[in-house]
């Protein structure tokens, strides 16, 4: 029994020995996509797309029949390019995004998080009359990365 209490104390001593960065107070997220919608006719204008259903190629739908000026959509991080489907109405517009996934190290407790660096858009234009590609990495969510006229 006394053999025993020396190695119960020195268990608790270790575990109390945690430091603050053992604990993952970070927000490693690795980023979204964010597209924004705009009107044609007035480039400056935010404009909802109606009936909008959106998938990923090969995967269930991640919106069904919304109306949204905006959508934060995830890319795929074991692959170099992430294929969607933005159908309104009738209408489907195939959206392909290439990109080079990058693991980025944030912290011992929060661990990696993933980049996407040389990012390229390619919609079919059946409903999408042009783009803007706000940025070539995405490292971040704060704001949106394509804008998008219909």
């Amino acid at each position: 029994m006394r053999k025993i209490i020396p190695f119960v104390l020195l268990i608790i001593i270790l575990n109390s020995a945690c430091e603050k960065d053992d604990f993952c107070i970070q927000n490693p997220v690795t980023p979204k996509l964010i597209l924004r919608f705009y009107d044609e006719a007035n480039r400056s204008s935010l404009k909802a797309v109606n009936e909008l259903y959106v998938w990923a190629e090969n995967k269930d739908s991640l919106f069904v029949n919304i109306s949204t000026d905006s959508l934060v959509i995830p890319l795929n991080t074991n692959n170099n390019q992430t294929i969607y489907n933005l159908s309104k109405g009738n209408i489907v517009e195939q959206f392909t995004i290439d990109y080079t996934p990058e693991n980025e190290y944030v912290s011992r407790s929060c661990g990696f998080k993933i980049i996407f660096n040389d990012v390229n858009f390619t919609p079919n234009n059946n409903w999408i009359s042009s783009f803007t590609a706000l940025e070539t990495s995405i490292e971040n969510q704060n704001s949106a990365h394509v804008q998008i006229f219909h």
